[in-house]
């Protein structure tokens, strides 16, 4: 499963885009989250990337879980977030 990682600053639209890209194409997609603001955008992003795929006929699940992340040596916990076909 491809991994598509958005930080605070990424901008919704183009989450969307890639997140309609990749779903598209493979079926679903795994998001990685570091934080509330990034979380936020992957949302955001999720929420626009629905009115993509939808005309389509598909509709989107999201399955929300936790990821243990090693980044610069310290270790985080991240949002992983899988969207799916329902």
């Amino acid at each position: 499963m491809e991994i598509l990682k958005v930080s605070s600053k990424s901008n919704p639209s183009k989450v969307a885009g890639a997140i309609a890209n990749i779903f598209r194409e493979k079926g679903s997609v795994e998001i990685q989250t570091i934080g509330a603001g990034s979380l936020n955008q992957a949302i955001k992003g999720i929420a626009i990337a629905r009115g993509f795929v939808a005309p389509s006929g598909d509709n989107l699940v999201v399955i929300p879980a936790f990821n243990d992340v090693v980044i610069s040596g310290e270790a985080k916990t991240a949002m992983k977030l899988i969207v799916t076909k329902k």
